[in-house]
């Protein structure tokens, strides 16, 4: 009994346990895709009554109804999923992850159920106004007032038109373009900012929000000025997040009072870093602004590699060792030093940071493709205290999609090689 106790407080000593899945990067991927689209349902559900409906069409409106399923709703995190789903299909070959983001937006768009929602939509805000209509299904299609309703969401949108051509999608890529072209609020430099928590505050995690879009926009249009709008916000956000003493971005920047947000947040700081690598991947390699972006994502990958935790993640709280390990934050590092090293933006010798990233990630991914360790959506709060206790969940969105982009982004990635001494000592020439 007493070597059993004795084994048990060694154990305890060492650190947390980790179940780690023994799948590979492809294996783990295809995992959870195939989990999404086995889950997903394509239906509609009454609230109250608990009735399901197949369509909304010629449904009477009532404001009960709901889409069933986390995967159809209108919100950024799916965009990043679409996108990731695209990305699989592309890299295995396998159409059906493409074809469930073109069931989806077909779905939403092409099959009358959105007309439903709309009359919906009108009722709740001509009743309650703004804070009448977030409950409900697809409020963020028609509200169209913030990058959150429509950035990411038009991002996949943009990938999927190229292959799919429908005037519904194009219609709605181009209203997302005019709102972020004329009517997302900006600072007097051109800066994306948000009217809270205080007025004119620069968020992180807009970044992404804003440059998934415009960097796709950019290839698709061919339109120089939606790669320049892109390459500026990176480069104004490095300019009032950046902390040089840190070599990390603060969460936020109020314009109002010129001070920064408490935490060096880590989703924040994967959001920019996963927008400079989807932005440097369709910018042209003449642009004027190019070598810029590549500077700043060589600078942020050097300190992101510096708080990487022991286990291959990184914490909640970059720089606070005693906040959780998270692994939104942890894929979008792998997944822009994956891309990095691949692209030649980083050194090869990133590529092991990586590796030890995706070691740390599988041991929040099971054996069935559950993903675990999601930090919930976050806003900014004034105490590090909220950060530290932000709730985690399991199979959302939120962390779905960047983590399939890290595993795909892995998958043919090369190894981490180390030059040995031994094999430099000819180099030497020692004079006598």
């Amino acid at each position: 009994m007493k070597q059993i106790i004795l084994l048990v407080a060694l154990l305890l000593a060492t650190g947390p346990l980790c179940a780690q899945t023994k799948m590979t990067a492809r294996e783990a991927a295809v995992k959870i895709a195939d989990r999404i689209l086995a889950s997903t349902t394509y239906e509609f559900k009454n609230a109250k009554t608990g009735e399901i409906y197949k369509s909304v069409k010629e449904l009477p409106l009532n404001m009960d109804v709901r889409v069933a399923c986390k995967y159809n709703n209108w919100h950024y995190t799916n965009g990043v999923t679409n996108i990731a789903l695209m990305e699989l299909a592309a890299k295995t070959g396998e159409a059906k992850y493409e074809q469930s983001v073109l069931k989806n937006m077909n779905f939403v768009f092409n099959e009358g159920n959105l007309d439903f929602f709309r009359r919906q939509y009108e009722a709740a805000f001509k009743k309650g106004g703004w804070s009448a209509i977030r409950n409900l299904s697809w409020h963020m299609i028609f509200r169209g007032k913030r990058l959150d309703d429509n950035g990411p969401m038009g991002a996949s949108l943009i990938e999927l038109q190229q292959k799919h051509p429908s005037e519904a999608f194009l219609r709605y890529i181009n209203e997302t373009a005019d709102h972020l072209n004329y009517g997302e609020p900006r600072l007097a430099d051109g800066t994306i900012a948000r009217l809270w928590p205080h007025v004119n505050t620069v968020w992180a995690d807009d970044a992404f929000m804003a440059i998934s879009f415009l960097a796709r926009m950019g290839k698709f249009t061919g339109e120089e000025r939606y790669f320049t709008d892109a390459a500026n916000q990176v480069l104004n956000y490095t300019r009032y997040l950046w902390c040089p003493e840190k070599q990390l971005y603060y969460h936020c920047y109020h314009t109002d009072n010129q001070e920064h947000g408490v935490a060096h947040w880590s989703r924040a700081n994967g959001w920019v870093f996963m927008a400079q690598a989807d932005l440097l991947a369709v910018m042209p390699k003449d642009h004027p602004l190019r070598q810029a972006v590549i500077d700043n994502f060589r600078r942020q990958a050097a300190g992101v590699a510096r708080y990487q935790g022991k286990h291959g993640l990184w914490h909640q709280v970059l720089d606070k060792e005693d906040s959780y390990e998270e692994i939104t934050g942890t894929a979008m590092f792998v997944f822009g030093i994956a891309r990095g090293v691949k692209q030649g933006w980083l050194h090869p010798d990133f590529i092991h940071v990586a590796e030890q990233g995706l070691r740390g990630m599988l041991t929040k991914i099971s054996d069935e493709g559950d993903v675990t360790a999601i930090c919930v959506g976050t806003g900014i709060m004034p105490s590090l205290t909220f950060y530290y206790n932000r709730p985690t969940q399991k199979n959302d969105p939120m962390g779905e999609g960047p983590v399939l982009r890290a595993l795909i982004e892995m998958m043919d990635a090369p190894r981490y090689t180390e030059i040995k001494a031994e094999q430099q000592y000819d180099k030497i020439v020692i004079k006598k």
